[in-house]
């Protein structure tokens, strides 16, 4: 425990922590405490019923005080800030207290929140965490918390374990926690606390007597609250998908982070139905038709931003399995330099998009970030002077800019026949989601004949392969050759974690045994996992891509049948084209990504 303060938490002790590690000046110190003084002093004059002179909503707690000025975090990124994260960690270093950044998905919350009430919680910004060993783990924000935690100690009947957690992850967690178990428990009383007649195993087993639509209170309150939950947590996390999934004995929640999967929380099964009802009735689906996938979708807000959500639900062997993926609009529409690693690559792409007709394809994989690539794409060309027009399956995100088509194949709208009606509303530039078949690829290549610039994904592994696809398709191979202008294939790596980047050096020989060629050591970087990156050493993604230009080389080799892919490829890597696994061992050597994920996204050449 620091000395300066003989067992207090007052603003000197915080200003001598960042003295002692060099945040602060003396000077600046000093000022400070003046200031607070002060502003102190002016409130304690000020008559009763009359308004502060000050910030007195934060005079009364010094880390309140001290966070309320914005002071910058000195050799930080631009930015940042002393907050209440940077000093709940030096308090924890000072004290020699554990420091530990909390999620609710890692707590037992049924046990928890059954040992303090909220309202005792909330007073003293004190949170039981769990079981560590014989004692109790209390999440508190600083470390002079002796009389609280005497209180919790006899309430629980175990030893404490003081854990310091910065104050806003322990107000988001005493908020979240009663709310969303209170949410969860009411559900579960209602629904039959649990008993297996609730449980939908139509598509498995027909012996269980099924709820109607008609028994599913799907504007249930306690239900709302739940799926609010879900989507808030979600939006905090950055989680790009929520997979609702029922199983025999629980219901699973699933949550996506930077392409990988993650279990979040395993409900009790019975409340499954009611959440599949509240969904579908959001997203405007039946709710009585659980025998079919059915897709819609939903417009959310929260806090200052907006997203769509994608819903697409399917029957599985125990009910409906939901998933909802979550398109976050700055994240959908990227600045295409910031995309491209490599300035020939990106030099490249402004070529194609320069071209006043013809066909760019984007190639990948579902997840490898096309869209995010055609959105960006369409909305740099995109003016006042030109005609965008989209045809999607479904329609990803919605944007004034262009003129946007959903296909739907129940009414005859589909990527094919809307190309020729498209043809006949004047456009200058064409997206199609996705080039899928003869029909919708021949109307494609029409458009570009007509001088339209067409822009399309393809299902292939590499660039290269996008010619043989198209002729596989049923396509002419002068009709590849005269219209296609390039194309690019791209694939998502996992960034390391800023927060907890270390170097370390890869031994030449270990790199030739993973099949990479070098001439000695290479010293490159990894995540050593942190409470910002979930402890997985990755904070977003990166792009690693393969652009490659329809050279009048190329053009020949495809009107050669007797050519084969392999010398497609080498003639494209002879012009120039840096491939996938080059691409992405360029970005692995610049410390944007780990030699784990080059491994995993791409193919050895």
């Amino acid at each position: 425990m620091s000395k300066a303060v003989a067992g207090k938490f007052t603003l000197e002790y915080l200003l001598n922590l960042l003295l002692s590690v060099g945040l602060m000046g003396q000077q600046h110190a000093d000022s400070i405490k003046k200031d607070y003084q002060s502003s102190l002093s002016d409130f304690s004059r000020r008559p009763r019923g009359g308004k502060p002179n000050s910030p007195a909503a934060f005079l009364s707690d010094p880390l309140d005080y001290l966070i309320s000025l914005r002071l910058p975090l000195p050799g930080a990124a631009e930015g940042r800030l002393i907050d209440d994260d940077v000093l709940a960690r030096l308090m924890a270093k000072d004290s020699g207290l554990p420091y530990h950044r909390v999620e609710q998905r890692e707590l037992d919350l049924d046990f928890i929140t059954h040992l303090l009430p909220q309202s005792f919680a909330t007073r003293h910004l004190v949170q039981p965490l769990g079981l560590e060993g014989n004692k109790l783990a209390v999440g508190v924000r600083h470390p002079f918390y002796q009389a609280v935690l005497e209180d919790v100690r006899r309430v629980a009947g175990r030893e404490i374990q003081p854990v310091i957690v910065s104050q806003s992850n322990l107000k988001k967690l005493i908020t979240d926690i009663y709310a969303f178990n209170s949410s969860v428990k009411g559900a579960t009383d209602q629904y039959d606390g649990g008993s297996r007649l609730g449980l939908d195993v139509s598509n498995l087993e027909q012996y269980v007597k099924l709820k109607n639509a008609s028994e599913i209170a799907d504007d249930d309150q306690h239900i709302k609250n739940l799926i609010d939950l879900l989507f808030a947590e979600a939006f905090e996390s950055r989680a790009s998908d929520i997979h609702i999934e029922p199983k025999r004995d629980q219901l699973l929640i699933r949550m996506r982070f930077d392409g990988i999967l993650h279990d979040m929380y395993h409900l009790p099964a019975v409340i499954h139905p009611a959440m599949v009802s509240r969904i579908k009735t959001i997203s405007r689906l039946d709710i009585a038709e659980r025998r079919r996938p059915q897709d819609g979708r939903i417009k959310i807000s929260h806090k200052d931003s907006e997203a769509e959500v994608r819903v697409s639900t399917m029957p599985v062997a125990f009910g409906e399995k939901v998933v909802m993926r979550i398109l976050d609009p700055e994240a959908l529409f990227l600045d295409l330099k910031s995309m491209f690693f490599n300035a020939d690559d990106y030099k490249k792409w402004q070529d194609f998009m320069a071209h006043p007709h013809g066909i760019i394809l984007v190639t990948g994989p579902t997840g490898s970030g096309k869209t995010t690539t055609l959105y960006s794409t369409l909305r740099q060309l995109s003016t006042p002077e030109v005609n965008v027009t989209t045809i999607e399956d479904p329609i990803e995100m919605i944007h004034d800019q262009f003129n946007q088509v959903a296909v739907q194949p129940k009414v005859g709208v589909t990527f094919a026949s809307i190309i020729r009606t498209i043809l006949r509303q004047d456009p200058d530039i064409i997206m199609v989601g996705e080039m899928r078949d003869k029909e919708t690829a021949e109307n494609a290549v029409q458009a570009a004949l007509t001088g339209h610039l067409v822009l399309s994904t393809l299902h292939t592994n590499d660039a290269p392969s996008a010619a043989t696809r198209l002729v596989e398709l049923g396509l002419e191979p002068f009709l590849v050759a005269s219209t296609v202008i390039g194309v690019m294939a791209q694939r998502l790596v996992r960034r390391i974690c800023p927060y907890c980047a270390s170097e370390f050096v890869l031994t030449g020989k270990m790199a030739l045994e993973l099949g990479f060629i070098t001439q000695g050591d290479l010293t490159l970087t990894q995540g050593r996992g942190c409470d910002e990156c979930r402890n997985t050493g990755y904070l977003g993604r990166v792009a690693a891509v393969e652009v490659m230009p329809f050279s009048d080389a190329l053009k020949e080799l495809i009107m050669n049948p007797e050519q084969n892919a392999i010398a497609f490829k080498n003639q494209a890597r002879t012009e120039g084209m840096s491939t996938l696994r080059e691409n992405a061992l360029d970005l692995m050597l610049a410390g944007k990504t780990t030699i784990q994920e080059v491994l995993r996204v791409t193919s050895a050449d």
